[in-house]
């Protein structure tokens, strides 16, 4: 197999030039050299890494993703699966992933330095919030990167995201055709767009349907466990004729806190309160009673993500490109109809 000094001996130069070539530090040979280099490497087969297999096309097959931010006590299993995911598609499509991670707060020198020091071809992000600093950056660098999840309306890039408007619609819907009236919803801060996307969805099932949703049915908080522990404890200081007979929840993480804290209520989540979820994390088929929830497809999303980043990549179209994916709604015994002593009030 070729090595670096055969590269040198052939193409009449030394080591450390052949170095400079194949690290792109071309301020250090000429362009007649650099191109003298890089035959001598083709011609003899000298592929050592991927640094070398791209130097024609400049490209480092690598693609940037920073790590989501999960408490020490809390998990996110979406974003692990995805992560996980995206990386089998970045691979099968001839690339990896390069992760990494910076401060919540100050996310934008970490992009700069991956940015100045060439070391990605473009980024995928996920976790996308209003005003996305990280999506604002990239656009005003005009550097490559798709999202898994939007940002404000006016900013046009490239995504993939969860059609969870029509998702959560779906699990209204479902909620009242079983006979619910008293329908809450535990959802995330305003920042959150796709929790707002979901909020969405809630609201549009209900007003279609008649049905009165009083400010203290909607109670925001974090994506936790105890966020839903909160939210139930609040309903539950309501009038018990005002007590929500069903909930939706803006994630599997809240749904699991809800029912944690029915069960101190001495409540039975199925026939007391019915309890859907979002994003049917694989532990949720196994919750008693085991939870219904909405499934969002995240290899369909992966693949997806990897397909458009690749059009970005070769540029052969430059307008930017949205897809919405249809979740599904997996009915499990956590729902049922309204207990006739709820007292269910008409429409």
């Amino acid at each position: 197999m070729p090595t670096i000094k055969d590269v040198a001996r052939e193409a009449g130069v030394s080591i450390a030039t052949v170095s400079y070539v194949l690290n792109n530090k071309d301020a250090f040979v000429s362009a007649e050299t650099r191109r003298q280099v890089l035959e001598t490497i083709e011609r003899i087969g000298y592929t050592p890494n991927s640094t070398a297999r791209n130097l024609k096309a400049n490209r480092t097959r690598l693609i940037g993703y920073a790590w989501h931010e999960v408490p020490y006590n809390q998990v996110n299993p979406v974003l692990d699966r995805f992560t996980y995911y995206l990386a089998h598609a970045a691979e099968a499509a001839g690339y990896h992933v390069l992760t990494f991670t910076h401060p919540v707060t100050d996310p934008l020198p970490a992009y700069q330095e991956l940015i100045n020091t060439q070391r990605v071809d473009a980024f995928v992000l996920a976790g996308t919030t209003a005003d996305d600093p990280r999506i604002r950056f990239l656009l005003d660098e005009n550097f490559p990167f798709v999202s898994f999840g939007r940002s404000n309306p006016d900013w046009d890039f490239h995504w993939v995201d969860t059609d969870a408007l029509e998702g959560v619609y779906e699990a209204t819907q479902y909620l009242i055709r079983l006979g619910h009236t008293r329908i809450a919803m535990a959802a995330w801060p305003e920042q959150s767009v796709s929790g707002n996307f979901r909020l969405a969805g809630y609201l549009k099932a209900m007003q279609q349907a008649g049905l009165p949703v009083p400010p203290h049915y909607i109670i925001r908080g974090e994506h936790s466990e105890q966020a839903g522990r909160e939210a139930l404890a609040q309903w539950c200081q309501l009038p018990r004729r005002q007590w929500p007979t069903a909930i939706i929840a803006v994630s599997d993480l809240v749904a699991i806190g809800i029912m944690n804290e029915a069960e101190r209520h001495g409540l039975v989540v199925g026939r007391d309160v019915s309890v859907t979820g979002f994003d049917d994390a694989p532990m949720t088929q196994y919750l008693r009673p085991a939870l219904t929830t909405i499934q969002q497809p995240i290899v369909d999303i992966t693949q997806a993500l990897i397909e458009m980043l690749e059009i970005v990549l070769r540029k052969e179209d430059t307008s930017p490109q949205h897809l919405l994916v249809p979740t599904r709604l997996i009915q499990r015994a956590s729902c049922g109809r309204p207990a006739p002593s709820a007292g269910q009030a008409g429409r």
